[in-house]
């Protein structure tokens, strides 16, 4: 049994050289194929978005800023002034982005999918998936992130200046005193000379250790077997980690340094917020130390800082209210969920023992609270266009991108589908929200996104009012007309589902503040690139169904497929 065992073993240690040598050899001949094609559409794409709305984003930012009521004449003046500079800034670094993000996805997504492909359970196929995925993958998903940038540049963009441009009279309004002008521009060029060469200098400084200390975990995990090695199956994909670890480290280095750009510019807000040039000299100084001392921490180096590190805060805001979230009539207003409200905190690849495979695949992840979305988006598409609630007409709106008309679609399905998520996660006593294959997510396993941070605990908080006040079956069909027809009166007056707004005054303010914050919450959302390349891709599924419905698939008349196409 002793020799069988040992046998065993070796015929391990081989596959595992064999499968790492093939992935290795395979990934690299496939990324230097790949890579040409789909980093030159991601960079030509990118870079052609950047310039070619170049001039409209100058108008479109100007004429936000001289219009909105939020700022007054000073601080107009102080933004317009320093708009030249933030354009320069923004055309260099987009730029520069967008050619590191293609060069690197084009040639290393293709190499780190032949090592994947080893994770797949037919032993028959590994090979073939070593082989094929990754490349046409590859290429298309270069496409849809020209195309997600595009959306961010064309319409998200375009929507923030217009909640800015449209602010209403009754927010608080923006001041700034002229003396302080010259302070923030002093300011911000001080912040731009000081802290890019120390943040450089600092981070060139410890990535040495941070290569060393990250090989040594690396290496302990694969001697020990914990960690991404615990595995068999992900001791290939493991292994590139350790190959690649250099590459995160560089990565490190140029974040850091990409950073520090609106780091040192963050210096004007300071003197802005506290109206003192000399806090805003001190937070110069200061936020060099906090980088140095944040560094140390993640890196497990001295703590603290030898670093000055003069107070620039007239008094600092409490931890609760950092991850505090306020919703205030159609949008979220959302903090720095990493703690700290002083500065942009810092890219550090993270040097603690990571998890298992198994234990990583007990977690919900991000495309799955996608994919949920999206269906209950489809499903209640679906109920409400059986009703005749909602019409193809206000399909097409959405699809040509008239706001005002596709309201019903781009807002009012969105919300009316998560508040039939959170009356089903409250009548099953959830602690989190449901998906629809019944999957619960908490705050234990959601996925640990960043932006994600932003937008599940206020709806946690939202669920919880709704789950107190205890709506009733008339209060829930009242709010589920205003959450999907908002101002539309008279498309509320004929939807008959029995509900009616209640008598009391407090009752229906209680019903009116939800839909507002549910409101508020899907707007921000609606601005994420990816959320609307897959809503857009919903739309278009409920315009099938309600063609196929009404038959005209059989009449011959128009496909769903032409009908779609030609709007």
């Amino acid at each position: 049994m002793a020799v069988v065992s040992s046998i065993e073993r070796w015929l391990r240690i081989a596959y595992v050289i064999f499968a790492f040598c093939s992935a290795f050899f395979l990934g690299a001949l496939k990324g230097l194929l790949v890579g040409p094609i789909a980093g030159l559409i991601l960079i030509a794409g990118n870079v052609g978005v950047i310039l070619g709305l170049f001039p409209a984003h100058v108008a479109w930012t100007i004429s936000a800023v001289a219009k909105t009521s939020r700022f007054d004449i000073p601080l107009k003046v102080a933004i317009l002034v320093t708009l030249p500079a933030l354009f320069g800034i923004w055309l260099g670094l987009s730029i520069a982005g967008s050619v590191l993000v293609g060069v690197g996805y084009g040639f290393f997504t293709p190499w780190v999918s032949a090592f994947e492909a080893f994770r797949q359970d037919n032993e028959s196929n590994k090979f073939f998936h070593c082989l094929v995925d990754g490349t046409w993958g590859t290429i298309k998903g270069s496409c849809t992130v020209v195309n997600d940038f595009a959306d961010i540049c064309y319409h998200s963009y375009p929507l923030y200046l217009k909640e800015l441009r449209e602010s209403p009279a009754s927010d608080e309004i923006q001041t700034l005193r002229l003396i302080h002008v010259p302070g923030c521009i002093i300011v911000g060029i001080t912040g731009l000379i000081i802290d890019i060469p120390l943040f450089t200098a600092i981070a060139v400084v410890k990535s040495p250790y941070l290569l060393v200390k990250g090989w040594f975990r690396l290496v302990q995990d694969l001697v020990n077997r914990e960690g991404p090695f615990f595995e068999t199956a992900c001791i290939p994909v493991a292994g590139l980690t350790i190959l690649l670890w250099p590459i995160i480290v560089v990565g490190f280095v140029l974040v850091s340094i990409f950073s520090s750009f609106f780091v040192g510019l963050y210096g004007s807000v300071v003197v802005y917020q506290e109206r003192s040039f000399r806090r805003g000299i001190a937070y110069v100084i200061a936020v060099v130390a906090e980088f140095d001392e944040y560094t140390n921490d993640w890196l497990y180096l001295r703590e603290g800082t030898v670093l000055p590190k003069p107070r620039y805060r007239k008094r600092r805001a409490s931890y609760s209210s950092e991850l505090s979230v306020t919703v205030h009539h159609s949008d979220v207003s959302r903090v720095n969920p990493s703690g700290s409200a002083d500065a942009p905190a810092m890219f550090v690849p993270s040097l603690a023992r990571s998890v298992s495979v198994r234990e990583a695949i007990q977690e919900v992840k991000m495309v799955q609270i996608w994919e949920h979305m999206m269906g209950w988006f489809e499903m209640k598409g679906k109920e409400l266009l059986d009703a005749g609630v909602i019409t193809p007409a206000d399909l097409y709106e959405f699809l040509k991108g008239n706001s005002n008309e596709s309201a019903v679609i781009n807002v009012g399905l969105p919300c009316y589908s998560l508040l039939h998520t959170l009356l089903s996660s409250i009548k099953a006593g959830s602690r989190g929200m449901l998906l629809l294959d019944g999957l619960e997510v908490t705050h234990m396993n959601r996925p640990q996104e960043k932006f994600l941070d932003w937008f599940f605990s206020p709806i946690m908080v939202l669920k919880d009012q709704i789950r107190v006040i205890k709506l009733g079956e008339t209060e829930v069909r009242y709010l589920e007309k205003i959450i999907l027809f908002g101002n539309q009166e008279q498309r509320m007056e004929a939807w008959d589902n029995r509900g009616f707004p209640p008598q009391d005054n407090l009752r229906a303010a209680q019903i009116q503040g939800i839909s507002r914050r549910m409101m508020g919450m899907v707007r921000s959302v609606s601005k994420l690139p990816t959320y609307r390349r897959r809503f857009r891709q919903v739309v278009k599924t409920l315009i099938t169904y309600s063609l196929e419905k009404e038959g005209y698939n059989r009449t011959g008349s128009m496909s769903s497929g032409d009908a779609i196409e030609a709007v």
